[in-house]
């Protein structure tokens, strides 16, 4: 097991190859440990270059609603 920091998205991309490749380890056996390690990698890889913005849910219908008039507006 060689596990290190995922540091960029071509190492994201291999430790996602690996980790289909071992998806299926057994509880408790070396390979389900490298997949939990991979696993909390990845998570953090992605939280830091690829975050998820929370979004209001106010701001979520405030858009629906801008749409919707839109889309009213161009049937006339």
């Amino acid at each position: 097991m060689n596990i290190k920091p995922i540091k960029n998205d071509v190492e994201l991309t291999n430790a996602f190859i690996r980790l289909e490749s071992i998806f299926q380890a057994n509880k408790g056996t070396p390979k389900a440990e490298e997949r939990e390690i991979l696993v909390t990698l990845i998570e953090a890889y992605e939280e830091e270059y690829y975050p998820i913005k929370v979004v209001k849910s106010s701001e979520i219908l405030k858009v629906n609603r801008t749409y919707a008039l839109l889309f009213i507006d161009s049937l006339w």
